[in-house]
């Protein structure tokens, strides 16, 4: 397929897929002032708030061939048979790797979003996504992509951090119960306050857009880690949030694509086990943030002298310091799929853990390496169990079936489960 036809099917393809009008000069900058109104997250009238996880989707793999389009296709059931067995889903959270894209032109790199979030225009659903390490290269912009997005009714990706370099997909949504206007004051109190916060991190990754090595003429590396200064930002912020609150702890859960050394570490020993750990541990070991880096900041290049350059601490530590927060999802490694609850010092890992989950979904796009069966991580919240910083997840596969079904509470990682099979997919 030539250049123009690719741009010639991907203008037409909202229009194929039944979408909605985007919303004319709707752009980043509208949407992060303000002047965009969406409704405030909140609880069902039942007390809780289901979040349906896709990651891994690798939309526009070499849309030059047949099987490339294909595997779009095979990506869209999947997300429609999730969420067609999840009618009760409240957020659909996309963590990371929406596009690959080593494999877009600059023309057309951001037209894939529109495939993307069809799903979710089609049952009215909100998304908010965490970008991941193939969402950034040398013709595709992370801040394109949020452009992109934010041109859609349902949106709530945003950018809460303007740092350089930083990342983009930094922001946080707060969840109120039901019957709460945040935008209200009563007569006893201020605004009411989030019973539920969920927090997203960019862990970047990738090369620099648009971006050439002065040298080499290749492109330039983009750091592989959640920076220091989203991590300050990240501390800051929920401070004043738990000020706002009269001092108590906010329950909350975070979203962020590549995983911490902390998760490889905890694979590493003691080990996942596949009862008290239930899911799929075949990406062994693990890639974390900051691997093929130096601890001076240079990437690892050519010979591949540094592993792993420690430069994801400060966000272990302050993930493993945060009173409230219950559980970390991330995406990334698409053969590990189970929840580790981390506690103590952990060998390799300077930081010791305060029993959060350290959580992976399930691959959900048919692109990208691997045949593991396709489906999306499944997280339910209700009211009454956030009392006790309790949570239940499962995954929902893209064959209708549930496996991995467990609770993250205070026996999590002792109590034992139905082993995860390990089944397989391909396109037909």
């Amino acid at each position: 397929m030539r250049m123009s036809q690719i741009l010639i099917h991907m203008a037409l393809s909202g229009a194929a897929l039944g979408l909605p009008s985007p919303k004319p000069g709707l752009g980043l900058q509208t949407h992060l002032s303000g002047s965009q109104k969406v409704s405030p997250l909140r609880f069902r009238p039942d007390g809780t708030f289901q979040i349906s996880i896709f990651e891994d989707l690798h939309f526009g793999e070499n849309a030059w061939e047949d099987w490339g389009p294909q595997q779009d296709i095979h990506s869209l059931k999947v997300m429609d048979t999730v969420l067609d067995a999840e009618p009760t889903t409240d957020l659909v959270v996309l963590n990371g790797d929406l596009i690959t894209g080593e494999n877009t032109f600059r023309e057309n790199s951001t037209d894939y979003v529109d495939q993307i979030v069809r799903p979710m225009l089609q049952r009215g659903l909100p998304w908010a996504s965490a970008y991941g390490n193939h969402d950034s290269d040398f013709n595709l912009s992370t801040a394109d992509i949020l452009a992109r997005e934010t041109q859609w009714p349902n949106a709530r990706t945003a950018q809460m951090v303007s740092e350089p370099d930083a990342g983009v997909s930094n922001y946080y949504l707060p969840v109120y119960p039901r019957g709460c206007n945040p935008a209200c004051k009563s007569k006893t109190s201020s605004t009411c306050q989030p019973a539920l916060l969920l927090w997203f991190f960019d862990s970047r990754g990738g090369f620099q857009y648009q971006q050439q090595d002065s040298l080499t003429g290749k492109p330039v590396p983009f750091p592989n880690w959640v920076d220091a200064r989203v991590v300050d930002w990240f501390q800051r912020t929920n401070a004043d949030l738990v000020r706002r609150a009269g001092g108590k702890a906010i329950p909350s859960l975070a979203f962020v694509h590549i995983p911490t050394n902390a998760s490889r570490a905890l694979q590493a020993m003691p080990g996942v086990d596949k009862h008290r750990q239930p899911g799929i541990d075949d990406d062994k070991p693990l890639s974390q943030q900051a691997q093929g880096w130096c601890p001076d900041g240079r990437p690892s290049t050519g010979g591949g002298t540094c592993a792993y350059g420690g430069q994801d601490e400060p966000f272990m530590r302050t993930v493993a310091s945060t009173p409230g927060l219950m559980a970390l999802f991330s995406g990334h490694d698409h053969g590990d799929t189970w929840c580790y609850k981390w506690e103590g010092l952990v060998p390799g890992v300077a930081v010791e853990g305060n029993g959060v989950s350290l959580c992976f979904g399930q691959r959900s796009g048919y692109g990208g390496y691997g045949s593991w069966i396709r489906g999306a991580r499944q997280v339910v919240v209700s009211l009454e169990k956030l009392e006790g910083r309790v949570i239940d997840t499962y995954i929902r596969l893209e064959s209708g079936e549930v496996v991995g079904a467990v609770t993250l509470n205070s026996t999590y990682g002792q109590d034992l489960y139905p082993a995860t099979p390990n089944d397989k997919t391909h396109l037909p």
